[in-house]
This record gives structure tokens, sequence and C-alpha cells, in this order.
């Protein structure tokens, strides 16, 4: 028995003492967030799978691991052992968590702290036709067994200026209560940690790689009430001096845990109706505001700060620009270390590569961190999209294959996400076409002119012609929105096979990042960031295209020429004329030099 089978029997051992025959384990924490901090990922202290998304299902004689195709390598590695099997998600004939339980139990305990109010509604839908079938809150389920469980998490508040966002607090808290009016609303309830950062002009850092602070925001047309404050928190002078200046907006300071008891006694007073976003409001909060306020009183409905926070203005816009100039100083001088190191036989590992780039990344003022782990994978392990660079034991990297870096940086002026697969010396004729068909969609996606109100999902077949022409794809989304010194992945933009009817518009900041994953081989992506932004009107309409933010070199060794059009060399050419041109006078000779021969035209 290892430790995951331990806990999960320990797990069933708590079913049984209460009846459930199922429980919901989510990877997610009360605010419906993609990382999580340490104490609600829960998925992995049970079954040990670490990737972003993942649930689990525990009956008494099954265990199950909901994912999608990034994680499916490594879920079978991580799962090894533990007894839960896994269950493949996003892809032809799956089957999903509320179909699949539907019919094996009855009683279903869920934590509703980490479950949103929409997918219990989903579950109950589901179980409709099960007579006596029924869903059981329990917040914190696991704490029970998870003895040494981390507490809620508490970081330094800073705030950000208006000359540094844009756009002032009360600017923003205005534009929310005039939405609140249009929808003929009292007040709203706000639990979204990137919204609320937004909102407010705040950042922190309860959350690896997410300048978050775990909150809830209570907004009216009389009040704004932020439950942030954490029970026996000793305030930071950064904190004490950001809540001051929050109170001068009229901002109150609220304790986390007892947004509960204050909705309840709020709405006791005849508050009025309240919107809630039941997508990322979690059901136990949300089964709280239905009893205090009733039914008749909530409105349901898509958060508009979402969509407000993709649409850079011209300041954010101006910083973003910033953070992939500096970004790419610092990729410039990793993979000249890189190559240099390899190439002179040093022992370079995945890992080793992976701090070196992080502290370049650290040199630069204003860095605030990584804004995801580092993925740095050489050959065989790049075919998993989301793999783990392990401390101890990671490949060596070689003077022959591919290397492949996704990473990006937390600035005070922007956020970055890039990822490079760079040949470190021979490839097999295979890397090279399927290097270079990816590099194609990448291109194409960049290159791209469109009408507005063009969905992203219209858009994702650019990037995927090339490889769907020679009969190769890749399962993960084509693009994801990136916020400014916010989340590394945001919507409600994206671009990607699945429906999604948000079209992109000016000011959306979305990767463009195609890839091939050939198990135990190799893996390839390219990713540049790219800004959706006003091409022209004619008669025949009004015309997007995009601009690419990102400044670090494609290395063109790996290209095969013949498979490339005139138009994608003449923008490879383009785009590496003008990193060496932006980048080359902040670099040393040496690395400007190096940076002249990678950039040289096709």
């Amino acid at each position: 028995m290892n430790i995951y089978t331990e806990r999960i029997g320990k797990l069933r051992s708590l079913m049984a003492a209460n009846g459930w025959d199922a429980v919901i384990v989510t990877g997610s924490d009360p605010h419906a967030s993609e990382y999580p901090a340490v104490r609600w990922q829960q998925v992995s202290w049970l079954c040990g799978f670490t990737g972003e998304a993942g649930d689990l299902v525990i009956t008494m004689d099954h265990a199950g691991l909901w994912t999608d195709s990034r994680y499916f390598i490594q879920a079978l590695r991580q799962l090894e052992g533990t007894g839960v099997e896994l269950h493949r998600t996003r892809v032809p004939d799956a089957v999903g968590i509320p179909e699949w339980i539907s019919g094996r139990a009855s009683v279903i305990a869920v934590d509703g702290l980490c479950q949103t109010a929409d997918s219990v509604a989903s579950l109950r839908k589901a179980l409709a036709s099960d007579a006596g079938a029924r869903i059981v809150d329990v917040p914190d389920l696991l704490s029970g067994i998870w003895e040494d469980r981390p507490g809620i998490p508490s970081s330094p508040v800073i705030t950000l200026s208006e000359d540094t966002v844009g756009r002032s607090r009360y600017d923003k808290l205005t534009d929310l209560r005039k939405f609140l009016l249009m929808k003929d609303c009292d007040s709203i309830l706000i639990s979204a940690l990137d919204e609320i950062a937004w909102l407010l002009n705040i950042r922190g850092s309860d959350i690896e790689y997410n300048p978050y602070t775990v909150s809830y925001l209570f907004v009216s047309q009389s009040d704004v009430l932020w439950f942030v404050q954490k029970e026996d928190e000793p305030r930071d002078p950064d904190t004490e001096d950001s809540f001051a200046e929050l109170a001068t907006d009229e901002v109150g300071i609220m304790p986390y845990s007892g947004v509960a008891q204050s909705l309840g006694t709020m709405f006791g007073g005849e508050v009025g109706t309240i919107f809630v976003d039941t997508s990322s409001l979690n059901y136990d909060l949300f089964s709280t505001v239905v009893e205090a306020a009733g039914e008749e009183n909530i409105i349901t409905g898509t958060s508009p700060v979402q969509l407000w926070k993709a649409i850079k203005n011209d300041v954010e816009i101006s910083g973003i620009r910033e953070a992939c100039l500096e970004d790419g100083v610092a990729m410039e001088k990793f993979l000249y270390w890189l190559e240099t190191s390899v190439r002179s036989g040093q022992s370079v590992t995945e890992w080793d590569a992976s701090v070196k780039l992080t502290s370049l990344r650290a040199e630069i003022p204003g860095y605030r961190g990584n804004s995801f782990a580092n993925i740095s994978a050489y050959g065989q392990n790049a075919a998993l999209p989301h793999y783990s660079t392990p401390e101890y034991g990671s490949a060596v990297i070689h003077s022959r294959g591919l290397y492949l870096a996704d990473s990006g940086g937390q600035y005070l002026f922007g956020t970055t996400d890039i990822t490079r697969t760079v040949p470190m010396g021979e490839c097999s004729y295979l890397e090279k076409e399927d290097y270079t068909l990816v590099l194609k969609g990448m291109i194409s996606l960049a290159m791209a002119v469109f009408p507005r109100g063009t969905a992203g999902c219209q858009l994702d077949i650019l990037a995927r012609n090339a490889l769907w022409r020679n009969i190769r794809n890749f399962g993960h989304g084509t693009g994801h929105g990136i916020g400014f010194y916010l989340g590394v992945h945001e919507g409600p933009q994206d671009i990607r096979q699945n429906f999604n009817a948000q079209p992109l518009l000016p000011g959306m900041v979305t990767s463009d990042e195609p890839g091939i994953y050939r198990e135990g081989m190799h893996g390839i992506r390219h990713e540049n960031m790219i800004l959706c932004r006003e091409k022209c009107t004619n008669e025949f309409g009004s015309w997007l295209d995009f601009e690419t933010l990102t400044l670090c070199h494609i290395d063109t060794s790996a290209v095969i020429r013949e498979l490339m059009t005139a138009d994608e060399l003449a923008w490879l050419n383009a785009y590496n004329g003008n990193v060496f041109t932006a980048l080359s006078p902040r670099l040393d000779d040496d690395v400007a030099a190096w940076l002249r021969m990678k950039t040289l035209p096709l």
C-alpha cells in the first residue's frame, strides 16, 4: 500500500461512516481558480496527480480521475500503483462525471466550497432520473483525514496606480454599478480572484504564479465590501498602506470567513436583488445566498468583469510591450547560454536550464516571479504538453534533437508567456518536418485578417491546417487570453476547436501556440503573444488583425524551406529581423553577434 491508496482508504472509511456512496473531489478552490493554493490541491493530495485540470470520483469500488489530453501521459505515470483509473475527457465518446455517476450512486458528497454552482447544477440534472439520488454539501470535506492540511493563504497586498493600469478603481466600480442598473440589480457578489484584483487595482501572492488575494467582493450602489482579512492575520506595512488607500475609496475591509454571515445579515434587511456568476461562485456560498435572499431575488449571468479585463487599454498594452521586450532579452541570453554550454560539453539538465532561465528573468526590474512553472523538456519529455520538470533526475540536454522551453514572467507592467522549441544539433527529418508544419500554423494565425465579430474558434483552423493536411494534430487549444500582471490564462476569449461565441476584440492579448506531440519521441510547440487590433474599415465592413508582441528569435536551422510558402518565409524573415533590431542594442556583444547569425533571412 502506498501513501495514496492509504489516503483513498481513509476517505472510503469516512464515506462508510457517513453513508456516502460517492465523493467528488475537484482540482479547484472556493474561487474556481485554475491554479489553487496548496490548501485546495486536494486531487494531488489524494492520488498524486499534479496536473492543473483533473477531478476525482471515489466510490467504494472505483477511483477515477477525469482529465484531458494535455495530461494523459502524465496521469498514467503518476497514477500507477494508486488504483486510480484514468478517464479521458475532450475525446470522442468521452463520458463526463455527471453521466458516469448517474445510476452508480444514490448519496453523492461534494465539497461545496470547491464546486461551482454550475457544476452542481449539471450533476443534479444528470441525477434527475435517479429516484432517491441526492447531493450532500460537505465544506472542507477532506479536513477530517488531511491532518496537516495547510491553512488559508495570506500574503501582503499591494495597490497599483492609475499610471500603471490605466484606470482607477473608482472608474471601474462606477462601470460595475452602471451594469447593475442595466440589469435591474441592487448588488453583485464576485468570487473570481482575477476579477477582484482587476477591479480594485490590487495584487497579492496567495497563489503561486498568480498575483491574487484570496477574497470575495460585494458591491452595491452604496457599499463596497472586500472580504479579505484572514483570522489572526498580522498586517504587514504594505497591506496596512493598501487597506488605508482602499478605505479612502470607501472600500470596507471585512473578514474572509465572515462573508456568509454578512450576506445573511444584509439580505435579512431586504437589500434587494443580487447578481451572481454561477460559473465561478462556489455552490456552498451560492446556497447561502439563495437561503438569505430568496431565489426570486437572485439574478444569474456572466460577470462583465472578465470581458472588461480582457480588453487592454493603451497603458496596459504599452506595459505588455515593455514586458515582452524585457522578457525577450532574458530569453536570448538564456538561449545563447544553453547552446554554448551544451556544445562546449557541459552537462546541462532540464532542471539546470529551468533555473538559469528563472535567474535571468529575476534580473529584470519589476519582476515578480514566473507566470507558471517552467516547462523545460528535452527529447521525448517534450511529448508531455504540460511536462513537470523534476529537480532531481531530470534529463541531460545533448547536442542533438529538440529541447522545448515554455515559460513566462510576472512583471509590475505585464505578464508574458512564450514557448521556443530549440534544435540542439542534428535533427531527424521527422523532427524537422513536424517543426516546420507547426511553425507554418503559428505564422498562419499571426498573419490572419478577419472581420469584426469573428470568434477564436473560427480562426483555429489557420493554426491546424498545415498539420491536418499532413494527417497530424494536437489536442490542446491554440490560444488563451493573457492578463496584465494577472493570470497567464484568462478568458473570455480563446482560440480552439471548442465552440466559444466570444468575438476577438481590439485590445485582447492572446497566445498563438500550435504544437505536435509524439509519445516516446519528441514534442514541438511554437508560441508567441498576439494583440488583436483594428486594421481598416471599407465597404465590406470593419477588419481586424494581429500584432505579434513576443520578441525572441525563431530558430531556422530545423525549418524545411520547401514546405514554407513565400508569404510564410517573408513573415519569418521579417519577424527575426525585427527581433534582432529590437534586442541587439540591449545584449552583450557576443550574444548580439550570435543573435545576428540566428536571425539571418532564409
